[in-house]
């Protein structure tokens, strides 16, 4: 079933999809002669480019062109990248994507340098924008993921009881932040109202916790993942299968005040996915 739904839905994207890639081809080339090339082109292939994806989608629902937002896309493709050879790191995990993961292929060394690499590169390509929110905004968003993971990283090392609230915490700093940055700058280099940009940033951010749930779900056993340390009344199971929905609910109703568009309607289809997921 999940595979079936992938599909279709890199079908129904693949125009948005198709300018991502040729945008990490491209800006990858101006690299070519780094000692950093080869690594950063193995971390970045084989992602879904759902963060990136959202952001053009959220550019286009308030108006905006999508070219003018393939910078930012990079960006916060790159900041995930970032963290993911970090995460892995943490995690002790050996594979990522039906692959090695960064630090088993590299090493520690160069996983440390090729992050810090990473986030030059970053710098840079926001340096083009004129708008300083949209610093300001991947700078909040980087802030948050670090604080939700050093979180983590206290609960499992104690192996200490999460309750809900804590928990959602976790799962809003480190993985829906970048979600909610990703929609609220396609919105805001869409030149969107306030409220739109608003409402954008929450559909993102809820779509952000619908999809970790969603993960979580088949990983609640794990005992080296935080959600193995979950304390609630009743079935934790049912529990993530129904907040899951309920996110995803809440995440489609944020764009309900937006004129009715193709971005828009792909913005309902991926909430739907993790609708979908989540049965």
């Amino acid at each position: 079933m999940n595979e079936k739904l992938i599909k279709e839905l890199k079908e129904r994207t693949s125009k948005y999809l198709n300018k991502i890639e040729e945008k990490i081809k491209g800006e990858l080339e101006n690299y070519s002669s780094s000692n950093f090339y080869k690594p950063l082109k193995y971390a970045l292939e084989g992602g879904k480019r759902m963060r990136p994806l959202i952001l053009l989608l959220s550019t286009e629902a308030v108006g905006g062109k999508i070219e003018d937002s393939l910078d930012a896309a990079f960006a916060v493709e790159l900041l995930h990248t970032e963290s993911v050879i970090h995460d892995d790191i943490i995690d002790n995990e050996e594979f990522r994507r039906d692959k090695l993961s960064f630090h088993t292929k590299y090493g520690y060394n160069l996983s440390i340098l090729t992050a810090d690499f990473v986030l030059g590169l970053i710098l840079n390509i926001l340096s083009r924008y004129d708008d300083k929110r949209i610093m300001g905004e991947i700078s909040s968003a980087a802030i948050r993921m670090c604080e939700g993971e050093l979180l983590e990283i206290k609960f499992a090392s104690k192996n200490a009881e999460v309750s809900w609230d804590k928990y959602i915490e976790i799962v809003r700093n480190k993985t829906a932040s970048l979600f909610e940055v990703s929609s609220t700058l396609g919105a805001i280099i869409g030149k969107g109202s306030p409220h739109h940009v608003h409402l954008l940033g929450r559909y993102g951010l809820n779509l952000g916790i619908a999809y970790q749930l969603k993960d979580d779900l088949l990983d609640f056993k794990k005992k080296d993942k935080v959600v193995s340390l979950l304390k609630v009344d009743g079935d934790k199971e049912e529990l993530l299968r129904k907040e899951t929905l309920n996110y995803s609910l809440q995440a489609k109703k944020e764009l309900e005040a937006l004129k009715d568009s193709k971005a828009k309607e792909l913005l309902s289809i991926l909430a739907d996915f993790a609708i979908k997921r989540a049965l």
